[in-house]
């Protein structure tokens, strides 16, 4: 007996790019002290009158099936909020409620996929990305960007790599790295989106954590709103990670397909869960910039800390909650870094090749743990890298 092929063509034969987390986690259990900026988690939880909210809703009965695309006042709010932020009048039919980003993402490939059919997307990427694409038995196929243009994708790749495509995945915010893509470089896309018939799938989960510029969703760009779908979630906008709660919102006929694929896969988000969102979009903007607050702080703490560097160059860092980091001048690959740097100084970061062939060299440092450490970890990562320099 043997396991179907499906799912070891997730990973593509390769590895998962996590090793240095998993080297982390394990050193930890050991007992030693690592400074920890490998992961996207907020280092604060989800906030306790959030979860009161949750409570009340299971006490008071709902615990049963969720079945279906949401609840409906839920997706009026979410639907409200894109219409608000974008200026796209939006329906509640709009938005379907995912268990998370990553299933409103897989969800959407899978819909608009068949097996056999190309799929592009960034790199660098994060690491589900490609994995995702494959689980629907599509082809993953990157375009590449480059640091020196500070990682922005361009409209003549996308053409060049859009030959019997039918998407192309985007995410601004990026994460691994932190850029926030301008109108010219949106535009771009949208054209090349244009010229080659491509759905676009828009990863917009980190919508609120803008330091420099503006988010600028594509759906709201001239005649793109038929062909984009936008993926968003509670986690990073209301630190509700292990909540699961995202959305898709999209062309009716998408949002329909994918509450049939619903139907017959995760039936629906727990309405205790949907209840606890519907409370927190409720608590408005003021809160979602109490949330991101600490990645604005520990993003100027960065870039004081690496100002002068001359074994660094910092990637502008306009948004997320992450600075990416090139380390060639060092000699060193991002893997061989990475690893160093956990070895002699307990500091653990992400190597760029985790995140794709385009960020080799590279480091992604996650904003993610208090202000203090946070300065402590980047001075000694600045001073590891001076002495690495040939």
């Amino acid at each position: 007996m043997r396991l179907a092929e499906r799912t070891g063509r997730i990973t593509g034969g390769k590895s998962d790019g996590w090793e240095i987390y998993y080297r982390t986690r394990d050193m930890i259990a050991a007992g030693e002290r690592v400074l920890t900026l490998t992961i996207g988690e907020h280092d604060i939880r989800t906030d306790p009158q959030i979860l009161e909210a949750m409570h009340k809703s299971a006490m008071a009965g709902n615990t049963g099936y969720a079945f279906g695309p949401g609840k409906p006042e839920l997706r009026a709010a979410i639907a409200a909020r894109v219409e608000a932020r974008t200026g796209v009048p939006t329906s509640w039919k709009n938005v379907v409620v995912t268990p998370g980003g990553q299933s409103a993402m897989f969800s959407t490939h899978m819909v608009l996929l068949d097996a056999g059919d190309r799929a592009l997307h960034c790199d660098p990427y994060y690491a589900t990305y490609p994995g995702t694409i494959r689980a629907t038995g599509a082809v993953a196929v990157p375009v590449a960007t480059r640091s020196s243009m500070n990682f922005l994708p361009q409209e003549a790749d996308i053409i060049a790599a859009s030959q019997g495509a039918k998407t192309l995945m985007i995410n601004t915010p990026n994460n691994p790295t932190g850029v926030v893509y301008d109108r010219a470089t949106l535009e771009g896309i949208a054209r090349a989106c244009v010229a080659e018939d491509l759905w676009l799938i828009s990863d917009e989960v980190y919508d609120t954590q803008v330091w420099e510029g503006e988010h600028i969703s594509p759906r709201a760009l001239p005649g793109m709103a038929d062909r984009v779908v936008v993926l968003g979630s509670m986690s990073k906008s209301h630190a509700m990670t292990g909540s699961r709660l995202g959305w898709v919102v999209a062309p009716e006929p998408v949002a329909e397909a994918i509450t049939t694929l619903a139907t017959n896969t995760t039936y629906g988000v727990p309405a205790y869960i949907q209840d606890a969102a519907l409370f927190a979009l409720g608590l408005g903007v003021p809160f979602e910039a109490q949330i991101a607050a600490p990645f604005r702080r520990r993003r100027a703490i960065a870039m004081k800390a690496l100002a002068g560097a001359n074994a660094i160059r910092v990637i502008p860092s306009s948004g997320a909650m992450y600075v990416m980091l090139d380390v060639r001048a060092t000699g060193m690959s991002g893997e061989a870094f990475a690893h160093a740097l956990l070895d002699e100084e307990r500091i653990a970061v992400m190597p760029g090749e985790s995140f794709g062939a385009a960020s080799a060299g590279h480091i992604r440092v996650a904003l993610t743990i208090a202000d203090d450490v946070f300065e402590e970890a980047v001075v000694r990562l600045a001073a590891f890298a001076e002495r690495r320099l040939p």
